[in-house]
């Protein structure tokens, strides 16, 4: 059995819709579809979730929201009118956005996930129902039926161990299932959904629960790319990559893929493939607990992310000083802050973390730090990127390092840390914003092909 997740745009119109059924019927091990709400149709499109938040944003600053209402409805209206279907769903989602708002008004936070699920949910309706009346068995099931019950924190579903016996008898079922991602039931029966790309992490969890042997992740692209399109031009697809260097990379900057996502697919050791609903005939990137490692391979990716902050903290004799670590890390929990990154010298640590975890909280958390450590020397910096040169094969080959801090060099970029981790397939380089896209050029055509940056300039 496979899972196959479609993403928004796969799913934005009536036209995109089509494809997806003929990717899913075309496949009788394709039994169990994760869709997503629909996306942008055309650059200056607004997706269907954004619409919701706007509609969320009337109703509790109590304005008129019947025509934000009306243009959510008429998205799907588009659709069903090109598919020749009947308008009764109209009414349903009519019906459905009224009771959210009447009941759950004076919850905001309750109202936002109920609001948000709303995409999702009309859409796999939709969708269900066209293949039916297509002549193939379809069903529609409910996060709640599918047995996606989950923590109660809105916004910060996170799967209950419990569910995974009810998640793994959807591979009883007969019919195709049609299912909502980005969201979950709680024991208490709110609505929650998941963290960023959440629709993923449906996907993921569904696959994990039913053993699936592939997990397919459908997309506008035909897999991952070893470096930013936006910076690099017609880069390279990676063939293979593992779920470590996957995360890594997601960490980084990588949108195609939740990182989320990996754990319920680590832990079973579920191959999951990037594939591009527009070219389905596209091999597209696959991502596994294992790959085989060759000279063309070492490096599977570089990834560069923006809007970092690091306080560097200095103390004389500080690795002789018992518990001098815990008292700083101590200070970030007290003040709700996590990090990143921690490299350190026998006299200095950094601690690097992103720049809106201690946002407004930077004045007190230096102040407690000097109180509680009695520092010699404390900064703190804004405006740092991070670069990430990630690949299983890094620590088998000598002199990859050396290879990348040369080609930054040579690019006239500062180097402001390095920090490589006990995985030792990624390297971590600290530098200015400013110098994030000249970076990932430099260490991409350096690293990839041999090329300087200085020499991509000669006019010779």
């Amino acid at each position: 059995m496979k899972v196959s997740k479609f993403g928004g745009s796969s799913v934005s119109n009536a036209s995109q819709i089509k494809k997806v059924l003929n990717i899913v019927n075309s496949d009788p091990e394709r039994q169990i579809i994760i869709v997503s709400a629909p996306g942008k149709r055309y650059d200056n499109d607004v997706k269907t979730t954004d619409l919701l938040i706007r509609l969320y944003e009337k109703v509790i600053n109590n304005l008129d929201y019947i025509d934000k209402k009306r243009e959510i409805i008429q998205r799907y209206d588009d659709i069903i009118k090109e598919l020749h279907m009947s308008k009764d769903l109209l009414s349903i989602i009519d019906n459905t956005l009224e009771q959210y708002i009447a009941t759950l008004k004076e919850q905001p936070e309750r109202l936002l996930d109920a609001l948000l699920s709303c995409g999702e949910d009309f859409n796999a309706q939709l969708i269900a129902q066209y293949n039916n009346s297509q002549g193939i068995p379809t069903k529609y099931l409910s996060p709640k039926e599918a047995g996606i019950i989950v923590t109660d924190i809105p916004q910060q579903a996170q799967i209950l161990n419990s569910s995974y016996d009810k998640i793994s008898t959807l591979k009883d079922y007969k019919e195709k299932l049609i299912i909502p991602g980005f969201f979950g039931v709680s024991e208490k029966d709110y609505i929650v959904t998941f963290p960023r790309g959440g629709s993923d992490i449906t996907g993921a969890i569904i696959s994990s629960g039913v053993k699936a042997k592939l997990y397919e992740n459908f997309t506008d692209v035909s897999g991952i790319y070893k470096a930013n399109p936006n910076i690099i031009k017609n880069p390279e697809l990676i063939d293979e990559i593992t779920y470590r260097e996957m995360r890594e990379l997601s960490y980084a900057g990588f949108s195609v893929f939740h990182d989320e996502a990996l754990q319920p697919l680590y832990k079973d050791r579920i191959p999951v493939v990037i594939k591009n609903t527009n070219r389905p005939q596209d091999k597209g990137t696959y991502i596994v607990h294992d790959r085989q490692v060759n000279s063309k391979n070492i490096i599977s990716g570089i990834s560069c992310d923006k809007d970092f902050t690091v306080i560097n903290i200095k103390k004389y004799l500080m690795n002789r000083q018992v518990g001098f670590t815990r008292k700083i890390l101590g200070v970030l929990e007290d003040n709700n802050i996590s990090f990143d990154h921690m490299p350190s010298g026998i006299d200095s640590i950094s601690i690097v973390m992103r720049s809106k975890q201690i946002k407004n909280k930077e004045r007190k958390v230096l102040n407690e730090i000097r109180k509680q450590c009695d520092v010699d020397e404390l900064s703190i910096e804004n405006d740092l990127a991070i670069l990430m040169i990630v690949g299983e094969g890094m620590n088998q080959v000598v002199g990859t390092a050396n290879k990348i801090t040369h080609a930054l060099a040579e690019s006239g970029i500062n180097l402001k840390m390095i920090n490589q981790g006990a995985s030792e397939i990624s390297m971590m380089f600290g530098i200015s914003v400013d110098d994030a896209e000249k970076a990932v050029l430099s260490t991409y055509e350096f690293c990839y092909h041999g090329i300087e940056l200085k020499n991509l300039c000669d006019p010779a």
